[in-house]
């Protein structure tokens, strides 16, 4: 009898034991295998990701502040999945949200002003439409940017849904994308800056970029506006190089080319972003280091550095500026030394 029941206890503690084991499969196994891995890794610097044919396109009547909206807005598309790769157009999310602060946090700008700026994005930006170019020029589409767009004030966000027309261009497509970090543009005060440095990502490993007058007239979408070439030179690209060199050290320069007496295309030349390949020893896998011109306020601090290293390397045997100084003694000391020298006198 009593080895039925142990028996019978040995049989339900196994049977349990299996439940436990089915249990913690289901869990920890199924639901990761579930997991969308998209979600896994998210990029801790915000990225812009876009086709090049984007990168190129008429956008509309957009402000600074819209664009530089738009552009916060896609870089919450891209990313990698938990082993490395870009996200496949299919997993690719249509609808973010974007909060005053981040916005305020990334372009510095005070946060009572993000909520009017957002706020001015969203009708702009469910107005707008995007011209892109047909291959051999061979006539253009209209793309509408997004389908849905809400204000939320009280919660201080605004969320959009992009169309299906445009997110094939927001697609992370090997060597058909530009992809630069979202903070190199923060400082520009300007949008033909923000759209002439856009452009120079495309050509950053070459160091030069040959536009016409009118691909910028487009890319610039300054429309009856500035109808000479001078004053279109100096509203737009030349004052960019000029603002792109006071943040960056790209030595941007232009030259313009003409046909007779006319200029009709200009070229630009730039320090090139060097490549370096490295390879992991134990993968084999070999990926790009991409070592961009430094920014102006790394050269600054480096060369304040320099300085005050060089002001205190002292040659041997010689005295520095603080040796030559003269030992300042306490109050305390000197009066008591007069004091013990009144003293003596009086004895």
């Amino acid at each position: 009898m009593l080895l039925f029941y142990s028996l019978n206890a040995t049989f339900l503690y196994c049977k349990i034991t299996l439940i436990h084991i089915t249990y913690y499969f289901y869990t920890n196994v199924v639901l990761f295998m579930t997991l969308d891995l998209s979600e896994v890794l998210q990029s801790k610097t915000p990225k812009i990701y876009k086709d090049k044919r984007l990168n190129n396109a008429h956008f509309s009547d957009f402000s600074h502040n819209d664009y530089q909206v738009f552009l916060h807005l896609i870089t919450k598309i891209g990313g990698v999945d938990a082993y490395g790769k870009y996200l496949q157009p299919d997993q690719l999310q249509r609808e973010h949200a974007l909060t005053a602060k981040e916005f305020s946090k990334l372009f510095n700008v005070s946060l009572s002003n993000c909520y009017g700026i957002l706020k001015k994005a969203v009708d702009r930006l469910m107005k707008a439409d995007i011209r892109i170019e047909k291959p051999d020029n061979n006539g253009f589409w209209r793309i509408n940017v997004c389908s849905m767009a809400e204000y939320n004030k009280k919660d201080g966000y605004i969320s959009v849904k992009f169309t299906d027309d445009i997110m094939p261009y927001l697609a992370q497509v090997r060597q058909k994308f530009i992809l630069y970090n979202l903070k190199e543009i923060a400082n520009f005060g300007s949008l033909y800056t923000t759209r002439l440095y856009e452009l120079l990502q495309e050509f950053k490993e070459t160091g030069w970029m040959l536009k016409s007058v009118d691909q910028l007239r487009e890319v610039f979408v300054v429309g009856n506006k500035f109808k000479t070439y001078n004053n279109f030179k100096q509203k737009t690209f030349a004052h960019a190089c000029q603002e792109i060199n006071n943040n960056y050290d790209m030595g941007l320069r232009f030259e313009e080319l003409k046909e007779g007496r006319k200029i009709v295309a200009v070229k630009f030349f730039f320090k090139q972003t060097i490549v370096t390949q490295v390879t992991n020893q134990k993968t084999g896998k070999t990926t790009n280091i991409y070592s961009k011109p430094k920014t102006q306020t790394n050269i600054r601090k480096k060369l304040k550095q320099a300085s005050l290293s060089s002001s205190l390397d002292i040659l041997e045997s010689q005295l520095s500026f603080m040796e030559l100084k003269p030992e300042v003694k306490p109050m305390k000391s000197i009066l008591s030394s007069i004091l013990s020298k009144f003293m003596s006198s009086k004895k």
